[in-house]
Order: structure tokens, then sequence, then C-alpha cells
């Protein structure tokens, strides 16, 4: 069985530039080992044993100490939705450009909580919580209006 980490998905795009105070769009680009779920079996003659693995909520650490959990992958930003926030899965937004972080960009991690269960011969059954990471980083930037 192969999981992984969240394939991320964030808007400003990776490549891209957001501004200080715009909702952040975040999502996992969702396959079966990115959000499953998964369910395998073994077998060898007279024994077998089942497990599934399904997941169950993406922390993401925005790296200025905020975090946001989201228990659905989210959902992706088309251009349509202008300035509007994510129905399910975002952040308000950074309150400092990424100049002041130490790399010149934010940092975030989104890690993914599986819940993996199983069963096998003679009513044997268990679970596990297993914690799979990714990361990516963005640029945000800051814009200042002068008015007369």
């Amino acid at each position: 069985m192969k999981l992984d980490g969240p394939s991320i998905g964030i808007a400003p795009q990776i490549d891209g530039t957001g501004l200080v105070g715009l909702p952040i769009w975040l999502w996992n680009k969702v396959s079966p080992s990115t959000w499953g779920p998964i369910t395998r079996t073994a077998a060898v003659p007279g024994r077998s044993v089942t497990a599934t693995a399904t997941a169950q909520k993406i922390v993401w650490t925005m790296g200025d100490g905020s975090s946001v959990t989201c228990t659905t992958p989210g959902t992706p930003y088309q251009p349509s939705y202008g300035n509007k926030k994510s129905p399910d899965c975002g952040y308000s937004g950074y309150s400092q450009p990424s100049s002041t972080q130490a790399e010149g960009r934010y940092t975030v991690t989104a890690t993914t909580s599986w819940l993996v269960t199983w069963s096998g011969g003679g009513g044997t059954t268990g679970s596990q919580t297993v914690d799979l990471s990714s990361t990516a980083t963005i640029d945000i930037d800051e814009l200042q209006v002068i008015t007369s």
C-alpha cells in the first residue's frame, strides 16, 4: 500500500506571488495515494489480512506560526473566484510579506493524517494513525496604495 503526503495545491501558485491580507486557497490534488481510501489484501494459503487507509484531515502550517486544519481535500482555486475565500480549506491571509522570512518565502507544510485499519483471520483487528507531510514555498508581497 503506497500512501503519500498531500500533493499541494495552493493559490497563489507556488511559482506566483500573493499579496498581504488576501485569502490563501489550500487543497490536496486528490489521487488514491494522497487522499484514499485505499484497500489492499495480502494472503498466504489459509490466511489473509485486509488493510484500508483513509485520510482523516490535513493540517497546514503556514510558516508564520498559524495553522489550518481541513477535513476535506479542499477546493482547487479557479481564476473566476477572484479574491473570495475558499469554501472549505483556506487561510485568511498573511499579515507580513515573505521578505520578512529568513529565506524570503513562506514555507507551507501540509500533513495528512491517515487512519489505517486492518482485519485478519480469527477476528484480529487493529488501527494505526500515519502522518505524511509535503512542503511548498510561496512568495507574498506587500502593495501600498497612495491616494490624493
